[in-house]
């Protein structure tokens, strides 16, 4: 068995997360469905979705529609009470180096977008939707492997702009000042639905959803400050499904 919640993991917040996952843990036994004792922190994030013994994790919206919609289930999406999103959905930051003089999207037409994974909707998908709205297609793209190496790579001048998921940005304001600080947003992505949390196979999430719940519920108020996490919320497969697919795109570089 494993289970993993990857997606926010950082130093400061590893620790509420363990207390998250011992409370769901012990909610998922009262219902009598077997779970580690605890989460798994190094586990490949991707090859973890595939696992037939998977217990409790997450995933974004764009690897689910196109590559595991079928294999796993859907539970719940995460919802951190993010300034005009939807119940369970989240939109990305898009942005800058602060003394960038290019304070507008329109201003960014063919420049260098840092790309933390060609399978994030956060990262590329909302961004690329965005940039089909506005025709604002970037010249070159510097993959990066992760959110904060792509504001990295903005703040350093390796790139110019990039797409920051809203709730790993709230984290860096919370966390790394001094990055944040060199960077400025410029515009916002469309919404989509948030991380969610998901189980293997095809099961009924209700009890899933209960346990997680529970432990909501049950967290002492510091760390539900430190998770942000304010509450999960079930969305339909469609919400998820229906979103449009965007390229891969052809000329990235790896940073």
């Amino acid at each position: 068995m494993i289970a993993s919640l990857p997606m926010y993991l950082r130093a400061e917040t590893e620790s509420a997360l363990d207390t998250f996952w011992t409370l769901t843990a012990q909610s998922l036994r009262d219902r009598n469905i077997a779970a580690p004792d605890t989460l798994d922190h190094t586990a490949p994030v991707r090859p973890t979705w595939a696992r037939s013994d998977l217990t409790l994790g997450q995933i974004c919206n764009l690897p689910y529609r196109t590559d595991f919609h079928g294999q796993i289930t859907l539970i719940a999406a995460a919802d951190f009470g993010l300034p005009d999103a939807a119940p369970g959905h989240y939109y990305s930051h898009i942005v800058t180096r602060a003394d960038d003089p290019r304070d507008t999207l329109a201003a960014l037409n063919g420049a260098t977008f840092a790309l933390n994974g060609v399978d994030s909707q956060s990262g590329w998908g909302a961004a690329w939707m965005l940039f089909r709205e506005r025709n604002v297609p970037p010249g070159a793209y510097l993959g990066t492997g992760a959110h904060r190496a792509s504001a990295q790579s903005v703040a350093d001048g390796r790139a110019d702009f990039a797409s920051i998921d809203a709730q790993t940005y709230a984290l860096m304001l919370r966390h790394d000042p001094a990055l944040t600080n060199r960077l400025r947003i410029i515009a916002r992505t469309p919404q989509s639905p948030a991380i969610t949390f998901v189980t293997a196979g095809r099961t009924a999430p209700t009890p899933y959803r209960a346990a997680l719940q529970d432990a909501l519920t049950a967290l002492p108020a510091r760390t539900r400050d430190t998770l942000m996490l304010r509450t999960i919320v079930p969305l339909s497969t469609t919400a998820y499904t229906d979103l449009p697919t965007p390229p891969r795109p052809i000329n990235a570089v790896q940073a």
